[in-house]
């Protein structure tokens, strides 16, 4: 587009230099990050953050219905099939994370926010008429591709639109929604359970159609909601990124709002490019950004091993250990989800005040710490199932945060160009090793019987995040109250972009 296309009162937005029609200056991130929170945040945070809620669900069903599985005329699942069921749920959101986190990056946020959901309502759907135990694994892991689909279009899309001085506890507090839709999965098995109520092969199938109802009023919710600005800008599309700025500044003033004024807000020069060569993604990642990609590789695989393995697993702790029925293992869920919800949200706005290496590093080394403590109480069996899950619920109120500043630190440490498969590499490497591991050995060591083979997988879930609290502690990048572009600059920039305080 040459800049003899754009309306007067946006010259400024476009500059060209030298004979170069694709590069220009813009203060859209500015402009976006002067905002104050307003409606329009409020909205967007309940558009797309929800997805952590669908992710809440389906791994909390997955846990929850456990025992119904097993006893299932149908599907007849052992333990290990159970463990291995999460895995495929995992492995496809591993894929479907760098598949759809691709496409995100080369043709847009918003076009892949709609195509993820309807992938994961179309599998949660169709797991609900699982025929045999290898549909029932089948589905499962599309509904995982889905899941991690939307984990790299919406984490990119909320980092781009939150101001700077918001998004640690934004982020946070958007991730601990997750445990909302674990409590709403919890109560919704423990009702459709129930052997008074439905029970039986009835009761599972229709838990896995909770999701796909929330799915069909999630779609309605998006339907409004605008491309990213900043995905727009660097692909030389800055008509429509600045068409997108005017708009969301019209409605802050209707709302009664005063806002700054534009004239003394820094600029940047980019170079719109059409998309980024794959070599030059991993060479950002793996070299130019080499520590910035440890830090990330160790707290996503820390907290996918950590999370999945417990929490998968958990309802055959309860069912195996404690002889908690499994049609009951719901109600013992919701004290361990408050926890997880309370902590990113309480601890949230420390994230960007106190600083993200202190807050990080501590929530994960604080977990590890607490999980060593009640795996040891378990081994010695000291608890019983209420005050193990007490225990849960307090190692769990720290855990939470630091798994929510994982995916903020993916998020924000990236250049714009890579955001959306920077988090999908990651996400995918941290839970493919964490994840699919986790839960198959915590299967396993659960069907041993022996409590102290379940202690050694707890023990193990403790040095990773204690390894991973060490790594961000030394090398972790104190992105609080930054600038995305100046946190990372974007690979199409010709300039520097001044930091701010």
């Amino acid at each position: 587009m040459n800049s003899t296309t754009l309306p007067a009162d946006a010259a400024r937005e476009r500059a060209t230099t030298g004979d170069d029609p694709h590069c220009y200056e813009t203060d859209l991130p500015a402009r976006l990050d002067r905002l104050p929170w307003g409606r329009f945040h409020t909205l967007l945070v309940m558009a797309l953050g929800i997805t952590w809620l669908l992710d809440g669900l389906e791994v909390t069903l997955a846990g929850s219905v456990a025992g119904a599985l097993k006893d299932s005329p149908v599907l007849h699942l052992t333990n290990a099939e159970v463990g291995l069921a999460g895995g495929m749920y995992i492995a496809g959101a591993v894929l479907g994370a760098l598949f759809f986190g691709w496409l995100t990056d080369r043709i847009g946020r918003r076009k892949m926010f709609f195509l993820t959901l309807a992938v994961y309502i179309s599998a949660t759907a169709a797991t609900a008429f699982a025929w045999n135990m290898w549909s029932f694994m089948l589905f499962r892991f599309l509904t995982g591709a889905g899941i991690g689909g939307e984990y790299s279009a919406i984490n990119s899309t909320i980092q781009e639109f939150t101001p700077a001085r918001f998004r640690g506890w934004v982020d946070l507090g958007i991730n601990g929604t997750f445990w909302v839709g674990a409590a709403l999965g919890a109560v919704g098995s423990v009702i459709l359970l129930d052997p008074d109520i439905l029970g039986g092969d009835m009761g599972w199938r229709l838990c896995f159609g909770i999701g796909a109802a929330l799915g069909l009023v999630i779609l309605l919710m998006r339907l409004w909601l605008p491309e990213s600005p900043r995905w727009l800008m660097i692909h030389n599309r800055p008509k429509e990124a600045l068409a997108i700025i005017d708009d969301i500044e019209a409605r802050f003033r209707r709302e009664g709002h005063e806002l700054s004024s534009v004239d003394h807000l820094p600029k940047m020069r980019l170079r719109g490019r059409d998309h980024t060569p794959l070599n030059e993604v991993f060479h950002t990642l793996f070299n130019v950004h080499r520590r910035r990609a440890i830090v990330s590789l160790s707290l996503l695989t820390s907290q996918a091993f950590f999370y999945n393995a417990i929490f998968f697993t958990y309802a055959l702790v309860l069912t195996d250990f404690y002889d908690v029925p499994s049609e009951n293992v719901g109600w013992y869920i919701l004290p361990f989800a408050l926890g997880n919800f309370c902590g990113p949200l309480l601890l949230g706005r420390l994230f960007d005040h106190v600083g993200r290496r202190v807050m990080i590093s501590g929530t994960y080394i604080i977990s590890g710490v607490l999980l060593t403590l009640s795996g040891y109480l378990f081994q010695q069996e000291m608890l019983d199932a209420t005050q193990q899950t007490l225990a849960w619920m307090v190692i769990f109120f720290f855990a939470s945060a630091a798994a929510s500043s994982a995916y903020l630190t993916v998020a924000e440490t990236f250049p714009l160009e890579i955001r959306a498969l920077a988090i999908a590499v990651f996400y995918a490497f941290g839970t493919g090793l964490g994840g699919i591991v986790g839960p198959l050995l915590f299967g396993q060591l659960i069907e041993s019987a022996e409590r102290s083979n379940v202690f050694i997988g707890y023990l193990i879930g403790a040095a990773l995040m204690v390894g991973a609290g060490l790594v961000q502690a030394f090398w972790g990048v104190a992105a609080e109250r930054q600038p995305l572009e100046s946190v990372a600059a974007p690979l199409s920039q010709v300039d520097e972009v001044p930091r701010t305080a």
